[in-house]
């Protein structure tokens, strides 16, 4: 039966990724990210299934905007898929006050205001799914900041879990591992990318080395997490990366 499903940061990476996958079942796509061309060209791709909002999750108006126009065309959602986020590598002692206030906003606060609005427009069997990170289970130097949204992240899914039970609204939080596609590019500086690998090979993690999955495989994975029977649910699922062997 086809869903209609809201997925943030949808214009690339995961997000998109899901996009795709979920219009091959014939799912009703709503598609939120900060560059209204970016999910336009994802939304134009998948054709009239699809429907791109502009929306920067960090915003409560650009949150409260963006699910007004979804109401208008889908008074009724199955699915919110809280993806958008930020990475981005960087000592607290150096970090400018918008490096450590856009990652808290986007990606801890970003989920908590997507999924406030819908919420709304769930009933019985509506699901809400928060990406989260594998990063938060060990130490990551120069990603406190990021580690510390994730690990919030999570504790939100778990209570918000238990807040919506009463309310028949599945919460399951998605831990994921490191992921690759097809021309995406660091968008850190040259230096500082540098220090991040020098750092993170001190602390015993070989980023060279370190399994990736692909953006597809990982889209693949919550597919089955979207048609669980009534009578079961997933909290908390790990999709760590593994080699091919």
């Amino acid at each position: 039966m086809s869903k209609i499903i809201v997925i943030t940061g949808a214009g690339v990476g995961l997000g998109r990724a899901l996009a795709r996958r979920f219009a091959k079942d014939g799912d009703q796509l709503v598609l939120l990210g900060r560059t209204l061309s970016k999910v336009q060209g994802v939304a134009d791709e998948l054709g009239s299934s699809a429907m791109a909002v502009e929306c920067d999750v960090a915003s409560p108006e650009s949150v409260k905007a963006a699910f007004a126009t979804i109401a208008r065309r889908h008074p009724k959602i199955d699915v919110l898929i809280n993806n958008a986020a930020l990475y981005e590598p960087f000592l607290i002692a150096e970090a400018s006050d918008a490096q450590i206030m856009n990652l808290i906003t986007t990606n801890l606060a970003g989920p908590m205001l997507c999924s406030r609005e819908a919420i709304a427009l769930m009933g019985p069997g509506g699901h809400i799914l928060n990406v989260s990170s594998e990063s938060v289970g060990f130490l990551f130097p120069y990603l406190v900041v990021y580690q510390s949204t994730k690990a919030g992240l999570d504790r939100f899914s778990e209570g918000l879990y238990h807040e919506l039970l009463p309310q028949g609204i599945r919460v399951t939080n998605v831990r994921a591992g490191m992921m690759m596609e097809e021309g995406k590019t660091s968008s850190f500086a040259p230096e500082m990318a540098m220090r991040f690998g020098k750092a993170a090979m001190e602390a015993g993690l070989n980023l060279r080395e370190r399994a990736i999955s692909h953006v597809n495989s990982v889209a693949e994975a919550f597919r089955p997490l979207l048609d669980l029977p009534p009578d079961v649910h997933a909290a908390v699922v790990h999709l760590h990366a593994r080699k091919r062997g």
